[in-house]
């Protein structure tokens, strides 16, 4: 069977062991918390997700936090500050394409 140009009777099963042996999460050697400061926070409700903005600041620099909340199950994307103008430029764009092309009509 192929799917997306790939072979799918020669993919890797997450059911194998991994060839690294066992890993235990969050088990061993956490890492310490890092202090970081808020700058900044806004949260926006979309339909049925909730997005949470926070400006934050840390000994390693400045980051945005986006935090999508669907019914408690959250994801987190962070982008470094100094990759801010390049992600409001593509966002800019996507923007303004979604807004140029019209929805598709169901059929």
């Amino acid at each position: 069977m192929r799917q997306n140009g790939l072979n799918c009777s020669s993919m890797i099963s997450n059911e194998r062991p991994s060839p690294y042996g066992h890993r235990s999460h969050g088990q061993s050697n956490p890492k310490p918390a890092v202090a970081e400061d808020t700058l900044k926070s806004d949260k926006i409700q979309i339909e049925r997700k909730t997005f949470v903005f926070t400006l934050k600041e840390n000994p390693r620099g400045r980051f945005l936090r986006i935090t999508e909340d669907v019914n408690g199950r959250r994801d987190t994307i962070i982008i470094p500050a100094t990759g801010l103008d390049e992600f409001k430029r593509i966002f800019d764009d996507m923007l303004a394409s979604s807004t140029a092309t019209p929805p598709k009509t169901e059929q």
